[in-house]
């Protein structure tokens, strides 16, 4: 086989965050830049001969250009075969399926996720391992630190690749498959949900629902399941077609980026059910008419009704969730007697839980929920789940929320974003909140007690591993908790990020607004953290 060896330089900067590498695509277009980092997972997970590669992304601009890119690579590398999706597309959770079906040594997944695309936006690389889940962190600092030491990578002089038709071929001696990207993923949905219970609802005459795909990957998936398979009307799926540039849009399914999606589901004539997934399709949108459903209740209704839905129909083994989601699950496990995990924020810490059996359902507060049957959170696969249950139970989603608030007692949960920050003045303000950290107890604060705090600090109950500083945590003496951190996700500056909780089991304060549930301990996160100094800002970019 032949292969050039091209001398490179080394990048500063590619350490990759809680989910994979992001930057601007300018920076990925340097010369060397994305073969510096493919070069180094390559490197990390050698030796790579006979080794089978899963290869696809969200089909944001540049997506095509690094899939030839990467196919020359894993030539000279000395892969076996390489599973690339059709159009260059593969949704995140229909990766991590495919390469647990096919038991590929892992994938690479192209993707920013809901950061926005085309040339002036955002990229993204991450490599997933052979359990379908995103790199451990030891397997992330192995890459980083490949990065730092590179000399070279390995490439082959080939022509560019057909992307767009099913086909198998050679690049030298490796065998290249361009797949279909969604029979395999939506096989698996229909394995796991009653289709038929959910396609009668979707076609009874009554029932009106719209899955915002946003532009980005989920259109094709959610075209085949809910239009085709379920027999859905033709139009439940808008912004259906994957664009470069996500139609100038921000494939962030929250309440502020799929604003035409909730304005549809509010008002007296509003739709019944809606839904949105973002970028490389890990993230869900659930919106009941004139209702909005928050991820944190989502992932403990679902777990609480697991066994109306097939694939789950035996019961479930555990919930994990992310530190700064609300405590919603955690009522809900301890109500089955299942095992319950608080793990650091990112997908991976769910890995080693899912593949040791401890848990079967995980979630985060950022829209993302998912269960054992891939290693990734999964929008689709949610918003199924919750077809699946108001089929069966036949109740709208409300109705649904409302008696499991009267069951349980409501988490009142809030996330205040403040975007693109000044780095340095944010990790400053980190700093000071650790420094405080022993004297925050019986500290009062607006009215309210400080009952303790720390800076959460994972040891993962697998294999030991340790995660510290994950986020600043004040725990007040009226149930609330407030947390604090910086996130991992954005190409610009920092993200802050506020999250604000409390229980409330009073029948007559159920229906209050989050934002007026919690008035008391935002204030005091505002106080505490000097949030409107820091950031400049009198309120956040996003509430959700």
């Amino acid at each position: 086989m032949s292969q050039d060896r091209i001398a490179t330089q080394i990048f500063a900067g590619q350490k990759p965050g809680t989910s994979g590498l992001r930057k601007k695509v300018t920076e990925f277009q340097q010369p060397g830049y994305l073969e510096n980092f493919v070069q180094s997972i390559f490197n990390t997970i050698a030796p790579c001969h006979g080794k089978t590669l899963v290869l696809g992304g969200d089909g944001r601009f540049y997506n095509r250009t690094a899939i030839q890119t990467i196919s020359r690579m894993a030539a000279a590398n000395g892969f076996s075969r390489l599973l690339i999706g059709q159009g260059g597309i593969l949704s995140t959770p229909a990766a991590s399926c495919i390469i647990r079906k096919h038991k590929t040594c892992g994938g690479i997944i192209l993707s920013a996720s809901h950061n926005p695309a085309g040339p002036e936006g955002d990229f993204g690389i991450k490599f997933n391992a052979a359990n379908g889940g995103p790199a451990s962190e030891q397997l992330t600092d192995a890459i980083y630190d490949q990065t730092q030491t590179l000399a070279s990578y390995y490439t082959v002089a080939t022509p560019d690749i057909d992307l767009d038709h099913l086909d198998s071929f050679l690049i030298n001696d490796m065998q290249v498959e361009i797949i279909d990207p969604v029979a395999d993923y939506a096989d698996l949905m229909e394995s796991l949900f009653d289709f038929d219970a959910i396609g009668a609802l979707l076609t009874n005459g009554t029932f009106r629902m719209r899955f915002d795909a946003m532009h980005a990957v989920t259109g094709p998936y959610a075209l085949d399941i809910f239009e085709r398979r379920l027999g859905a009307p033709n139009g439940t799926v808008m912004n259906g077609v994957p664009l470069a540039d996500f139609g100038g849009c921000h494939p962030d399914p929250n309440q502020k980026h799929a604003a035409d999606l909730i304005a549809l589901l509010s008002g007296d004539n509003s739709l019944d059910f809606g839904a949105a997934s973002d970028g490389d399709g890990d993230r869900n949108l659930v919106h009941g008419k004139n209702f909005y459903l928050n991820p944190c209740d989502s992932l403990a209704i679902l777990a609480a009704n697991a066994e109306l839905v097939p694939g789950y129909c035996k019961g479930i083994a555990g919930i994990a969730r992310s530190m700064p989601t609300s405590r919603a699950a955690d009522r809900v496990a301890r109500h089955l007697d299942i095992n319950f995990f608080e793990t650091p924020t990112g997908w991976k810490f769910f890995g080693n839980l899912l593949d040791a059996a401890k848990i079967t359902f995980c979630g985060e507060e950022s829209f993302g929920t998912g269960s054992d049957h891939v290693r990734e959170k999964d929008g689709l696969w949610a918003v199924l789940f919750w077809l699946n249950i108001m089929a069966v139970r036949d109740e709208p989603l409300c109705d649904i929320v409302r008696k499991h608030w009267r069951a349980y007692g409501r988490d009142y949960f809030t996330r205040h974003d403040y975007e693109g920050v000044d780095s340095d003045g944010a990790q400053s303000m980190m700093a000071d909140l650790r420094e405080q950290l022993p004297h925050f107890a019986g500290r009062e604060l607006g009215g309210l007690v400080v009952e303790s705090a720390d800076d959460f600090h994972y040891s993962d109950p697998v294999d030991g591993s340790e995660a510290s500083h994950q986020g600043v945590r004040l725990f007040l003496n009226n149930g609330g908790r407030i947390v604090l951190r910086l996130s991992g996700t954005g190409t610009q500056g920092a993200t802050l990020r506020a999250y604000y909780d409390c229980y409330q089991d009073d029948p007559s304060l159920l229906e209050l607004s989050p934002q007026k549930a919690l008035a008391d301990l935002i204030e005091v996160g505002n106080q505490v953290a000097r949030i409107a100094y820091v950031t400049g800002r009198s309120k956040p970019d996003v509430v959700t």
